[in-house]
């Protein structure tokens, strides 16, 4: 039975370790707490407690006795950690190199695209303009340049699903700047079926944009979306400034994967 770790257990790594039970693998999740110990062995994930901080490292070996892992956790800038971030990404590197695991999942943001004003593919360069996106990048580069394994980067576009109603981000706000940029979203359900695609066809050694390809206006997107969930309305100031768009050769050319929300008018209306 092939054995997947997975480094964090949050929104996205909590339903994908419980998606690859049924698939299944014998998975093992990881959390920093005993908190979420009885969650994940409820679900038939066997409990790992690891905790890369460095003031409270707890780094057991048999989360990484593995046949792939998947490193599932942000660098959290905004409450301060993105300084460590490329530190804990050092000792994952370390370990996988120490327990030989030859295959690694890396979950990426679309944010080491800066706003260039066009439509941006896995052939840009990234030229990352924000805190997280430049760490990512650096945790990105880290990765790629080892030989001793092969690794899959996920670039995730702006995260919804269970727990992540858009209508909420923007809800009863008024004058929001720059409404006729484009969105760059993915939905959870896409979020897993991508990683599963990546696993089932074995797609190490690419980088992946994962970005729902309907992008619709942030006016209408987010003002739709508030409407359908009875929240407040948002309003937007019709301009548009800095904006891109993400698009993915490799999802559909490397995966042959088709989203599963791929409207967002629909998707709006049945998924949430």
């Amino acid at each position: 039975m092939t054995t997947i770790s997975i480094l964090g257990c949050g929104w996205y790594g909590l339903p994908l370790a419980k998606a690859l039970v049924s698939d299944g693998y014998k998975v093992k999740g990881s959390t920093t707490t005993a908190v979420k110990v009885d969650q994940l062995a409820g679900a038939g994930i066997e409990p790992v407690i690891l905790n890369l901080s460095a003031d409270r490292s707890t780094f057991p070996d048999e989360f990484f006795d593995t046949d792939i892992l998947i490193v599932a956790i942000p660098p959290k800038t905004r409450s301060g950690e993105g300084d460590e971030y490329l530190s804990k990404m050092e000792k994952v590197v370390a370990s996988v190199k120490k327990y030989q695991i030859s295959k690694v999942i890396l979950i990426s943001s679309t944010g080491v695209y800066a706003d260039m004003n066009r439509a941006v593919d896995e052939d840009t360069p990234p030229a990352p303009d924000i805190a997280s996106g430049k760490i990512l990048l650096q945790a990105e580069t880290l990765f790629q340049q080892q030989i001793e394994f092969k690794t899959a980067i996920i670039r995730f576009g702006g995260l919804v699903g269970p727990g992540r109603h858009p209508g909420r981000f923007f809800t009863g706000k008024q004058g929001i700047a720059n409404g006729l940029a484009p969105v760059n979203l993915i939905h959870l359900d896409d979020c897993i079926g991508i990683t599963r695609a990546i696993i089932d066809k074995n797609a190490y050694g690419h980088i992946f944009n994962a970005v729902a390809p309907h992008h619709l206006t942030r006016a209408d997107f987010y003002t739709q979306a508030a409407e359908k969930g009875g929240l407040a309305l948002p309003s937007f100031i019709l301009k548009l400034d800095n904006w891109k768009i993400v698009e993915s050769k490799n999802v559909p050319r490397v995966l042959a994967y088709r989203y599963q929300t791929d409207d967002w008018y629909t998707a709006l209306d049945h998924k949430f």
